[in-house]
């Protein structure tokens, strides 16, 4: 089993490689799974810091942190949508030719 330190670096593995995800990537499915990465290395902290402080309080942050990434995948996935019918790409390159 991995100790609570272990976790906490993983999180941190996992929040840099979304932040890298979302700060580089051309796509915008690969900035929507970068989201979702870091909102999981977030729910992983709290899982960890809740253990450590022998608190329930995080478990609970860890079931809202759950319905934020889906309402978020959903929305981001309509607005994915609705951007490939305007434009026939996903790339965020596209995207300044939106502009009104």
């Amino acid at each position: 089993m991995l100790a609570l330190e272990q976790l906490l670096y993983i999180s941190a593995f996992l929040f840099s490689i979304g932040t890298f995800g979302v700060l580089t990537a051309r796509n915008f499915f690969v900035v929507l799974m970068s989201v979702e990465i870091l909102l999981a290395a977030v729910s992983l902290s709290f899982a960890v810091f809740s253990r450590i402080l022998a608190n329930g309080g995080g478990q609970i942050f860890i079931i809202f942190i759950i319905a934020v990434a889906a309402a978020e995948a959903a929305i981001g996935l309509a607005l994915m949508v609705a951007f490939f019918r305007n434009t026939h790409s996903v790339e965020t390159d596209e995207a300044q030719l939106m502009k009104g």
